[in-house]
């Protein structure tokens, strides 16, 4: 413990250097902005961040994607108590009671519960972080590549989650991206795959083109063809934010308890994100708590469940990203690509290789649920002005974003003209109601799967029941065959209990 909070500390020193500590400040803002901007996303906007961060160091790209997450989670209650307009899906639970109560004359005090819960989960979950990553660390220091493999198909279950719904619809989405991670060399073999004559495919696709593409330029596509039909607001009113007290908060003691357990698990869970978290926090307020039939009225319940368990989610996906090399979420998915075009593989070792930038965005999470909680406090009025910008102009922005981003990266001419192919592949599948999510998982988790598999072969004389007959590779494989199973047959039941009740 002493070494935890000794490194710890060396974190903050690191984060209060001018490069990180402009970092945590430029990701902050940013990530409210996101999350205040109609048309844009919490994932498409640390996508478009990640391009601008090839030029810089390591820790600084990660301090400013991870800030931006975690501003995110936090930025969309303004417009959702306000203005009835949720930011990102997470926020829509705090609709229900959050804008309820502003309509009843108390905005301040709806956005001081929102501030105070994403203050509290914010710290509770940057102590989980620190508490549960080195014990996993120490724990996945005993994995072989054939655990590496079973954790990573492990990961892709999330797919599951990611879904929307349509468990066919994710399956071919997961498989389209594996696809689009084999094309160029194999790593293995060194053997040319589906590149089809097409020089720009030899190398491969950067997943970083498939990101920004699919989801900044696809969701202008999308939002071009309803005609951005999302009209500015106008200016006026008064808004500012009150703060509960200390007294008024230990009154829901229970509600900030069960919604932090729930945002923890959440996290850790691949797949289960920020969204699932602030449904199922709400969903068990209106179970147990104690003034669970007042729901939806406008009560400071409705509005700490949602929000204290999206930002409590926030550490737990960090948990297996760095020590696992496990996204749990598509912003995680984001931050593990910068982690990769760092040439920095995530993972038990990173303890060792890179400690100080660990431990430096540890920190970074402590000063960033701070900051991001000032910042709210004090830039209300300035976020909230965003609004009244017409919709196409703040589109024709992420395009710009979208194409200096992808030129950013390699300089090469080849990216653009591939963004633009994934830009309409993005369109085509929100068109369609095919999930993004699925596809960059597994463009991103492709390529580590395959190597973890190979390497596993050579290693075990091709021997495919190894990833069976070892403990820890064994039992992870079960429980990716029990989590793919499971949605399947109730999605099955749900078919054959439709088809009976159409029959009758």
């Amino acid at each position: 413990m002493f070494d935890i909070l000794n490194n710890l500390g060396h974190g903050f020193v690191h984060v209060f250097s001018a490069v990180n500590l402009m970092a945590l400040v430029i990701g902050l803002i940013a990530g409210m902005l996101v999350a205040v901007l109609p048309g844009l996303t919490l994932v498409m906007g640390v996508v478009l961040a990640l391009p601008f961060t090839y030029g810089m160091a390591i820790t600084p790209s990660i301090i400013l994607l991870t800030a931006m997450y975690i501003s995110g989670t936090y930025g969309g209650a303004f417009t959702s108590i306000l203005f009835k307009i949720p930011g990102e899906p997470l926020d829509v639970p705090l609709l229900w009671d959050g804008y309820t109560m502003a309509r009843k004359g108390d905005p301040a005090k709806a956005l001081g519960w929102t501030l105070f819960a994403a203050l509290t989960g914010g710290l509770i979950t940057a102590t989980v972080m620190v508490a549960l990553a080195v014990p996993f660390a120490k724990f996945a220091l005993t994995f072989d590549m054939p655990e590496y493999f079973a954790i990573v198909m492990f990961g892709l279950t999330s797919v599951v989650a990611l879904g929307g719904g349509s468990v066919a619809n994710a399956f071919i989405s997961l498989f389209f991206g594996l696809l689009i991670a084999t094309v160029g060399v194999d790593e293995t073999h060194g053997a040319e795959r589906f590149a089809l004559g097409v020089p720009m495919l030899k190398d491969g696709i950067e997943y970083l083109v498939v990101m920004v593409g699919a989801y900044g330029l696809g969701e202008v596509l999308v939002r071009l063809e309803q005609g951005f039909a999302s009209s500015p607001l106008q200016a006026g009113g008064k808004i500012r934010t009150s703060i509960p007290s200390v007294r008024e908060a230990w009154k829901f003691r229970g509600t900030f308890g069960r919604s932090s357990l729930v945002g923890v698990i959440c996290g850790i869970v691949p797949g289960a994100g920020a969204t699932i978290a602030s449904f199922v926090a709400y969903g068990i307020e209106g179970q147990y708590g104690k003034r669970r039939k007042q729901l939806g009225s406008g009560i400071p319940e409705g509005i700490v469940a949602p929000q204290i368990a999206s930002t409590a989610s926030v550490g737990g996906h960090m948990v297996p990203l760095l020590t696992l090399g496990i996204p749990g979420s598509g912003a995680t998915a984001v931050i593990l690509g910068a982690f990769l075009l760092h040439g920095v593989q995530p993972g038990p070792q990173i303890f060792q290789t890179s400690s100080d930038m660990v431990y430096a965005i540890f920190a970074s999470m402590f000063l960033g649920v701070i900051g991001m909680c000032l910042m709210g406090y004090c830039a209300i009025k300035l976020l909230i002005r965003v609004l009244y910008f017409p919709e196409a102009v703040t589109s024709a922005f992420v395009v710009l974003f979208c194409i200096i981003g992808a030129y950013t990266a390699r300089s090469s001419t080849t990216d653009l003209w591939m963004i633009v192919v994934f830009g309409i592949v993005g369109y085509l599948f929100e068109r369609f109601k095919f999930p993004i999510a699925p596809m960059v998982l597994g463009c991103i988790l492709g390529t580590t799967a395959e190597t973890a598999f190979m390497t596993s072969m050579i290693s075990y004389q091709n021997d495919w029941t190894i990833f069976f007959t070892r403990p820890i590779s064994g039992t992870v494989m079960v429980l990716t065959i029990l989590a793919l199973l499971v949605p399947l047959i109730q999605h099955f039941r749900h078919h054959k209990t439709a088809h009976a009740s159409a029959a009758a």
